[in-house]
């Protein structure tokens, strides 16, 4: 092969229970992650040294060595003992700085992308584990489907999840620092709990498949810090929920909004309802699997 080409889901979180700041910096998470179809797809080719590119120019993606697709490449070659290096190259559908963990996805595709450029035939557990250094959501964009995620929320286990449902993604002209976001919730919830429930009542319910219920039970803790942050998406939040859909989600810390349906066709009058009205949004199915190739060259 000489070249793979790996896809990655956005992600969103049902419920996000964010326990206070730990003295290593990281909170403990208990979260239900759901993979939902808005996608990256990371092309790999073998290289001299790594470089990352994107497909076309987008604002608050770096092209160095920092991004977080370069330290999965470098994460895995370490891991094999090998002087490796690859090219990367994303084309984005996830939003940047969304909350839905783009970043996360490109890391995930890359670690499946270069073990089978390479064949290096890395077990699942050993990915997730390189997966669980690079970040707290990374270890999840491997696993897909619907998830419980504990510790910082890179321990992942899958959750039976009988719905089939339909997310209207509300997206925002302007990014929102996911740091700045859980310093803004230390600051508000200086007694938060060292580790949050998890929440049994949105599991059950996801094992069900009722849709109405579910909706009910979402919830996420940095809401009030991102709508300290950003007080514009409190209007919108107010709209979306006028349209009495199923559920209403901010997206991980934001400031991408999620407005839940069963059914396709009202989802996509909400997409046209919205739009006429200046937002920009986009449909999403959920849940969808987790990476995966998609080509080989």
């Amino acid at each position: 092969m000489t070249q793979v080409t790996v896809r990655a889901p956005a992600k969103i979180n049902l419920h996000l229970g964010v326990g206070g700041l730990r003295p290593d910096g990281k909170h403990a998470l208990a979260t239900v992650y759901q993979a939902v179809g808005l996608y990256d797809d990371v092309t790999v080719v073998d290289a001299a040294d790594w470089s990352v590119g994107l497909t076309r120019p987008i604002d608050g993606v770096p092209l160095d060595d920092t991004n977080i697709a370069v330290r999965a490449g470098r994460a895995l070659t370490a891991h094999h003992g090998i002087e490796r290096a690859a090219r990367i190259t994303i084309a984005k559908g996830i939003p940047v700085m969304g909350g839905m963990a783009g970043g996360s996805a490109d890391a995930a595709a890359t670690l499946l992308a270069l073990d089978r450029l390479w064949d290096l035939q890395t077990s699942d557990d050993d990915l997730l584990r390189i997966a669980g250094t690079l970040g707290s959501d990374v270890p999840f964009a491997l696993l897909g489907g619907t998830a419980l995620g504990t510790g910082h929320g890179e321990v992942v286990v899958p959750v039976e999840d009988a719905s089939s449902v339909w997310w209207v993604v509300v997206l925002s002209d302007e990014g929102l620092s996911t740091p700045a976001v859980y310093a803004h919730f230390d600051e508000l919830s200086p007694d938060a709990p060292v580790a949050p429930p998890v929440p049994e009542a949105l599991i059950e319910a996801l094992g069900t498949g009722y849709t109405d219920e579910i909706g009910d039970l979402l919830a996420n803790d940095l809401w009030p810090a991102a709508r300290d942050l950003r007080p514009d998406l409190v209007d919108v939040e107010v709209q979306l929920r006028s349209m009495a859909p199923d559920g209403v989600l901010l997206s991980g810390s934001g400031p991408t909004l999620l407005v839940l349906h069963e059914d396709v066709e009202e989802a996509r009058t909400t997409v046209a309802e919205l739009t006429a009205q200046g937002y920009r949004c986009t449909l999403a199915p959920g849940p969808v699997a987790g990476a995966h190739v998609v080509t080989y060259a």
